[in-house]
């Protein structure tokens, strides 16, 4: 027989590096589950992402016990990493950051694929490109043509 689900959570946390000082500590501990065992668990299934910031989907049962989703990376954070910037423009508009090539892109969009709401590469790869350019990054070149 299945578990009876009682919700989700969802977090971001740092590969590898998940302790319980907030917000994962404080979030886990209000819905009554064990913070030590998410974090191990996290930290062992992370191990190879160590340092990037992941987002987590948590689902939490009736007896208090959990199941996780490990998502990809947020496309933000993979654009800035590929141009090796601190943080996107203030003013996309006006202020460009950096530039960044299709190749690029489609790497991201690659690695993106199972959490984008996309069936083609070449769509995957529009929306990273969007993306980059609401972040005031130039995307190079021509877009390869689907």
């Amino acid at each position: 027989m299945a578990k009876e689900i009682s919700g989700y959570l969802k977090l971001q946390a740092r590969g590898g590096q998940a302790n319980p000082s907030p917000p994962i500590g404080p979030a886990l501990g209000s819905k009554g589950l064990n913070i030590m065992e998410f974090c191990k668990q996290f930290n062992g299934r992370t191990q190879d992402k160590m340092g990037q910031l992941i987002p987590v989907l948590i689902t939490i049962y009736k007896d208090k016990s959990f199941d996780f989703i490990i998502k990809t990376p947020p496309a933000p954070v993979l654009i800035l990493e590929a141009i090796k910037a601190k943080k996107g423009s203030g003013e996309p508009n006006r202020a460009k950051v950096g530039s960044i090539t299709w190749d690029q892109i489609k790497k991201i969009a690659e690695l993106k694929m199972p959490d984008l709401n996309a069936f083609k590469i070449e769509s995957a790869m529009r929306m990273v490109a969007g993306t980059a350019r609401s972040m005031g990054v130039n995307v190079k070149g021509q877009a390869p043509q689907s």
